[in-house]
C-alpha cells in the first residue's frame, strides 16, 4: 500500500497504514545527503573521522566542528544536521554530568548511548516537534577502576529512530555503503589507533566525490594511549602525516588500476 502524498508525512505522532512514519524517514535522508563520518574501534582505542564538507571558500578553516568531546573519555561525531548535532552534544554532555554528580563516577559508554538514543526516540512521539536529522557515533574509554590502561573500547551509533547498535567499526551519512565495505575489509581486532587513523583517513579520501562534493576537511580525533585515553582531537603534524600516508595508498591503489 502506498502512503506517500496522502498526509501520513506531516506529524511524527502519525503512523502510515503501511506501519511507516514518514517523519523518521524524511530525517534519515537528510542524514543520508551528509558529509560522511566513521568510527573504528580498535584493540588499544577508537578513532573518529568525519568528513566536513566546506560549504564557503570564506569560513575559517576548523570551525563547525562535528567531533564533539562531551567527558574526557567519550566523544561523539555526527552526520546530519550541524545544529542538531550542537545540540546532542550539549545533551550529551549533561547525561555525563548528571550521572558523574549521582553516581560519582564517569558515565560507561552504553549508559550513555542509550540515554541519548531515549532522547532521540522521544523527539518520534509528539506531533509538536521533529526528529533529530541526526545519526550520532558514541565512543568511550570504559574504566572498570582507577587504572585507565585497564580500559576497553566502546562504540555506538544512534540513528535518528533512538536505536542504537554497538559496533566495532560503523559509517553514516553520503558514503556510508563504499565506507562500510572498506571497513569490512580492516582487521580491527588486530589494528592500533594509529593503524586505524591512516585507515580512517584513506576511506574518507575513497568516499569523497570530487566531481560531485564540495572541498571538505577532514577532522580526526581519538582515544588512545598517546592521548592518555582521553578523547581528544588528533594532533596536527600527526593528523598531517595520516592523511599523507593515506593520500599515498589510494595513489598507489590507482596506478595499479591503470
Amino acid at each position: 500500500m502506498s502512503s506517500i502524498g496522502t498526509g501520513y508525512d506531516l506529524s511524527a505522532s502519525t503512523y502510515s497504514p503501511d506501519g511507516r512514519i514518514f517523519q523518521v524517514e524524511y530525517a534519515s535522508k537528510a542524514v543520508d545527503n551528509s558529509g560522511t563520518a566513521i568510527g573504528l574501534r580498535v584493540k588499544d582505542g577508537v578513532v573518529l573521522a568525519v568528513e566536513k564538507l566546506v560549504q564557503s571558500k570564506l569560513l575559517v578553516p576548523g570551525s563547525n566542528k562535528r567531533i564533539a568531546s562531551v567527558d574526557l573519555h567519550a566523544g561523539v561525531a555526527t552526520a546530519g544536521y550541524l545544529a542538531d548535532g550542537r545540540h546532542i552534544a550539549n545533551r550529551a554532555r549533561d547525561e555525563c554530568e548528571s550521572y558523574r554528580d549521582n553516581y560519582h563516577t564517569k558515565v560507561p559508554t552504553k549508559i550513555l548511548a542509550e540515554r541519548l538514543s531515549l532522547y532521540f526516540q522521544a523527539y518520534t512521539l509528539y506531533s509538536s516537534v521533529r526528529p533529530f536529522a541526526l545519526s550520532a557515533i558514541v565512543a568511550g574509554w570504559d574504566t572498570p577502576g582507577s587504572d585507565p590502561s585497564k580500559g576497553t573500547p566502546s562504540m555506538y551509533c544512534i540513528e535518528p529512530s533512538g536505536v542504537y547498535w554497538g559496533y566495532r567499526g560503523c559509517a553514516v551519512g553520503k558514503g556510508r555503503q563504499l565506507a562500510r565495505t572498506e571497513i569490512e575489509k580492516l582487521k580491527l581486532e588486530d589494528m592500533t589507533a594509529e593503524e586505524a587513523l591512516v585507515e580512517a583517513a584513506r576511506i574518507i579520501h575513497s568516499v569523497h566525490d570530487e566531481a560531485k562534493d564540495k572541498d571538505f576537511e577532514l577532522e580526526l580525533s581519538w582515544i588512545s594511549p598517546q592521548s592518555g585515553w582521553k578523547h581528544a582531537p588528533v594532533p596536527k603534524d600527526i593528523a598531517d602525516k595520516a592523511e599523507a600516508k593515506a593520500k599515498a595508498i589510494i595513489d598507489e591503489a590507482n596506478q595499479m588500476e591503470e
